[in-house]
């Protein structure tokens, strides 16, 4: 099998997680219960804290005290320059949440069900980012990153693109939407993965002297998302325990992913 063959499996591997979670939008009579939803939010918290961990921010300090240089430098730059970048699209880019009537960014005239995809997209840039980089960085002579991790973090972030999916379709029915359109906005939500996967993928060829800061780059935009939106979401109202439950497993099993396959 080629290896163009086997990264263009790996980065459709989250979207598929994506495309499932959706389709859950045909077995629910009604909304999602808040106990799940908040569970599967905690769950999506801890794979992407584990991933940004393991599969990101530990190979970009590897990389960077091989090539002699101090390993926490390009970890911190980036991890910052990737928390900036999302800070900048969380400010501009239109948008609004499952559980508020108050859109974010710039004022927009765009719909409701629209603005709702829009953040779920703006979530899943860096998710793309981080397999691509992976994927990338796994085609360099030397580099940290095995196959078999590159492909542990694409199955962890299809893992918690599975809830991802099923909580942006289920709010979607609940603003009017028929559940095959909702099934097709949560659907598209996920296509921005694979795109900016491979984009980055492209990018890696290109600038593999700062692969260590493309790395920590996409830590800190998917750090970003979990501290700004999944983990507080998580935490609303009564039972937020169960959040935090959630996100102990999330942890707990990309970590052992990570591990076990890397």
């Amino acid at each position: 099998m080629s290896d163009y063959l086997v990264i263009l499996i790996g980065i459709m591997i989250p979207l598929l997680g994506t495309t499932l979670g959706s389709g859950m939008v045909f077995f629910m009579k009604n909304a999602m219960q808040p106990k799940l939803k908040k569970l599967m939010l905690g769950f999506a918290s801890g794979v992407m804290i584990a991933a940004s961990v393991w599969s990101l921010i530990m190979p970009a300090i590897n990389m960077a005290e091989e090539a002699g240089t101090i390993g926490w430098i390009p970890a911190a730059v980036g991890f910052l320059l990737g928390v900036a970048f999302l800070l900048i699209l969380d400010t501009y880019v239109p948008h609004i949440h499952a559980d508020s009537d108050e859109p974010e960014g710039k004022p927009s005239k765009l719909g409701k069900s629209t603005m709702l995809v829009f953040a779920v997209t703006l979530h899943n840039i860096p998710e793309g980012m981080a397999v691509g980089v992976v994927f990338g960085t796994m085609l360099g002579s030397g580099a940290p990153i095995t196959l078999a991790s590159a492909f542990a973090l694409s199955i962890g972030i299809a893992i918690q693109n599975f809830p991802e999916g099923a909580i942006i379709s289920a709010p979607l029915v609940g603003n009017g939407l028929s559940k095959k359109k909702a099934f097709g906005y949560g659907f598209i939500s996920g296509v921005v993965e694979p795109i900016s996967a491979a984009i980055t993928i492209a990018l890696t060829s290109l600038i593999s002297p700062i692969l260590p800061y493309v790395l920590s780059f996409a830590a800190g935009a998917m750090i970003y998302v979990v501290v700004e939106e999944l983990i507080p979401e998580s935490q609303e109202g009564h039972h937020s325990n169960i959040g935090t439950i959630g996100a102990a497993l999330g942890f707990t099993l990309m970590m052992i992913l990570d591990v076990a396959l890397g």
